[in-house]
Parts: C-alpha cells; structure tokens; sequence
C-alpha cells in the first residue's frame, strides 16, 4: 500500500477517511457524525475540537484496517460556507457559525434591498444567502466584534483544519473565490469588501495557494492522526467542487448532481458568468479559464429525512412508495424549501418555506413521499436550467441519495438525460485525492478512477407528464412566495 493516498471530508453532519490505492479503489472507508448545535433566532454552530477528535478516530480506523501502512499523502475537503474564526494556533475564538446559519438573513434582506447582493455577484457571480461568509462576517462585526478582534482568521471548516495539522494558514482557490474573490480565482475583491462594510476585516482573510495548500504534517498533527510527521497533507477543493472533480468532470459542459444533504447542481464552465438573477455561485477550480458554475440548493436528502421522520418511517418507505404512488403522486405536489434560512439557488430567498398541495382524504404517505422525491427532482432542474447546462452534456450523479435506484430513475425522468453514478464510494475525498495528486505533480490515472458504475436512462413514456409536472412546480413557486414569512425566525434554544 506504498503507493496508496488517504481523503478526509469533514462534512457537515459526518467527517469521513477514505484510503485509495493506486488503482482508485477504496480499500478502507470510516466515518463518524457529526453535532450540529441549533440555537435561537436560527442560529447552528459547530466545534472544532469535536471534528478533530472524530477526524483522528476515523484515519486511526482506516490505517488499522490497511496493516497500518501511511499513506503517501492527505488529502482534505469538507463543508464549505460559514465562518470558522481561529487564533494564531488554530483554536475557535468561538463557535463556528455553519452555513446553516441563519442569523444574518435580516441583514441579507437590507443588503437585497441597498443592492449590497446586486454589486457582489456582478463582481464575482456568486450570490449572498444568510450562511455565506459575508454576512456572517458582517453579523459578526456588528454583534460580537471582540469575537472577531481576538480572531486571525475568518475561514473555511477545512482551512481550520488544515492550520491545525500543518500550522500553515491558508485557503484554496474554490473557497476564496465566493464571495469575496475578485474573479480571477487568486484574490480578493476590494470592491466586494466595501461593498459588504468589511474593508477593515480584510486582514482576517487567509492567503489563496492556487491549485490548493500544501504544507507537510507537523508533530502536533501527526501525534492527532497517528501518521508521521512530514506527511504532505493538502486542502481544497471544498466538498462542491471535490466532487466535481471526484466525478470526472473534465469537458466543459459536464455536470454534476450531489443528492445530499443540499442539493448540489454544478456544470463546468470556461467563463465566469455575473449577468442573470443573483443566484448560486461562480467557483474557481484552480485552472485558468475553468470554473464551475454551482448552484447548491439548501433542500437536499435533509427534506426527505424530515418527511420521512415525521411520518414516523424509515428509509425503506422510499423505495414503497416510489413502487405504490404513480408519477404525479396523484396530485401531491411539493416545494422542498425547508431550510432555516431560506433558499439560495437556483433564486436567493431567506423567507422561501416549504408547502405541501393537493392532498385530499385519498391521499396517502406514499403520495406525500413520492411528491416530496419529485419535488426535489423538480428542484435539480430548475437549478440545472440557471446554470445554463448544455443538452448534450454529461450528467454525472453521487450523493447519499444515489442509494435508493427508485429515487434516481425520478431524477433521470425529471431531466430527461442519462445519470452517470459517479464511482463510490467518497466521491468528494477522492477528487480532493486527484486534485493533491496532480499539484505534486503526479500522474494519475484520472479516467480509471473517476469511470462511472452505472447508468440509468430516463423513461421516455414519462417525459410529457414529468415536463408537464417541471411546469407546474415553476407556477407553484411564484404563486407561494408572497405566502413565505417575512418576519425573523421564532426558534426556541435547544
């Protein structure tokens, strides 16, 4: 195993290890969850401590399960978004603030209005939600500015990490790139800071290392993971473009759909593109002239779980009631919009809230699970249509949602194109893996380890009826946005 190489994603929910062996193959895979401490006002925070004591536990697995040979580097990827205010040494000054967060949405709603949104996506293309790191920064400084006076950094979940194992601060081009970056992927944008009432935290922002950061382990960080010191460890792409890469994305005009948590719909570009509605995000790949064009849904597997938690059923249901309620769940329709902070692609709305219509005393829990699956389908479309995905391009799939074949075919009839299924399993460890590889100049065999293992073809019988559904959505979500709650959240401490 001299030649095998270890990826770490520290998600949001699961921080998982994934050794892989010349060849791509994962010979060792470990995880452990992850707490997301929810908060008044939608506040939801994390700790660094906890991720690191889980990220030692998982990589202690994998080496104890391969003979304990080390890998020939690390690399890292997770969550992106958020604010993770550090030290010199690399310890939270206080709770990280997730993307989930939804604090600042007030904010986000005067900065909409002042047209604060409007000049930062025409800067960069990336738009602002209330779990961005500009507005979090901003309700940071307005809040807590000693918080951010006692900081050295204001960065990413996996920069934190990173600083932790290497003592070397930084960030990626993808990270940097949204929402302050100047729209070369290698800087900041001083009209963006001003713009967002930032220009005196600039300081707080960790330099860009383009195509990612690479320092090697340091004692204190190999005594945490059990490997030896020196080890190469690198940091970047975040989770959203690691998949990308993870997923053989390499042409332009490929694509890619992440059913997970959020729903992650990304499609390779060679421009950056700031004309359109403010939404989703312009992320730099560390290429010139490449970027992804993303739009990250917050609904994801999240609004599932919940449907399926409050009908008091387990993951099984899925696969019923895709089998017992036909196509159109008998009229059951669903907006999936069930984040605490809103939407932010393929629109950017902190008050859009979920709606469930049609039901009558006929209908059952497998329409409502079923309305909710297509729902999301529906959802992936129109994320895929601002995105500008291209008909003739490649759609590859990954996500913890590619588990059910049921919900896939959904997909796939819903946009009317072949799903690849990205080869598993860490879709995302192993693009962080081949995007390390190729900085330290490397010779991968990136096809072999990106080949998808399967493809699902769309139905065509189901075409008019899913294009006909698609059409209704878009209607549903003009007609429910003057009914979404505009006041601030009433969200008890827990």
């Amino acid at each position: 195993m001299s030649g095998a190489r270890l990826g770490v994603d520290v998600g949001t929910s699961v921080v998982k290890a994934a050794l892989f062996d010349e060849n791509g193959a994962a010979v060792a895979v470990q995880g452990r969850p992850l707490e997301l401490r929810h908060g008044p006002n939608g506040a939801v925070e994390q700790d660094l401590e906890e991720i690191l004591t889980g990220l030692s536990e998982v990589v202690r697995a994998v080496l104890g399960s391969a003979s304990g040979v080390p890998p020939a580097l690390v690399a890292l990827t997770g969550q992106g978004d958020g604010c993770w205010l550090t030290d010199s040494e690399f310890r939270l000054v206080r709770p990280a603030l997730s993307w989930l967060d939804g604090r600042a949405a007030e904010l986000l709603n005067r900065w909409s209005a002042d047209g604060v949104v409007e000049r930062v996506f025409r800067a960069n293309g990336s738009a602002l939600f209330p779990g961005a790191p500009a507005p979090l920064l901003a309700w940071l400084d307005r809040y807590e500015p000693a918080a951010l006076d006692a900081a050295a950094t204001a960065g990413y979940c996996k920069d934190a990490v990173f600083g932790r194992l290497t003592g070397v601060r930084a960030t990626d081009p993808s990270d940097s790139s949204m929402p302050f970056g100047d729209g070369t992927g290698t800087g900041y944008s001083a009209e963006v800071l001003d713009a967002t009432g930032l220009t005196h935290r600039r300081e707080l922002l960790a330099p860009i290392a383009s195509p990612v950061p690479s320092a090697p382990l340091t004692g204190a960080g190999a005594a945490l993971l059990g490997l030896p010191e020196g080890l190469p460890v690198s940091a970047g792409p975040f989770d959203f473009p690691a998949c990308g890469f993870g997923g053989g994305l390499t042409e332009v005009g490929d694509a890619l759909l992440i059913v997970g948590t959020t729903l992650g719909c990304l499609v390779r570009a060679d421009s950056l593109h700031t004309s359109g509605e403010p939404a989703g995000f312009q992320v730099a790949t560390g290429e010139p002239s490449r970027w992804l064009r993303a739009m990250p849904a917050m609904v994801g597997t999240a609004s599932l779980d919940w449907l399926l938690r409050t009908l008091g059923v387990g993951l099984d249901a899925v696969g019923e009631a895709l089998a017992t309620s036909p196509p159109g769940a008998r009229g059951v329709s669903v907006l999936p919009y069930l984040a605490t902070s809103g939407e932010r692609a393929p629109f950017v709305d902190p008050a859009a809230s979920g709606q469930i219509t049609g039901m009558r005393l006929t209908t059952d829990r497998h329409d409502l699970v079923r309305a909710m699956c297509e729902g999301l389908a529906y959802a992936a479309r129109h994320c895929f249509e601002s995105a500008r995905r291209p008909a003739d391009g490649r759609l590859v799939v990954c996500g913890g949602g590619t588990r059910s074949v049921a919900w896939l075919q959904v997909f796939a009839d819903v946009l009317g194109v072949p799903l690849e299924l990205a080869r598993t399993p860490e879709v995302g460890a192993r693009g962080a893996v081949l995007v390390a590889a190729r900085a330290r100049g490397e010779e991968l065999d990136v096809p072999a380890w990106t080949a998808p293992e399967a493809v699902v073809e769309p139905d065509p019988a189901r075409r008019t009826r899913y294009d006909d559904g698609y059409q209704d959505y878009l209607n549903h979500v003009d007609a429910a946005r003057p009914l979404w709650p505009r006041g601030p959240l009433d969200q008890e401490d827990n």
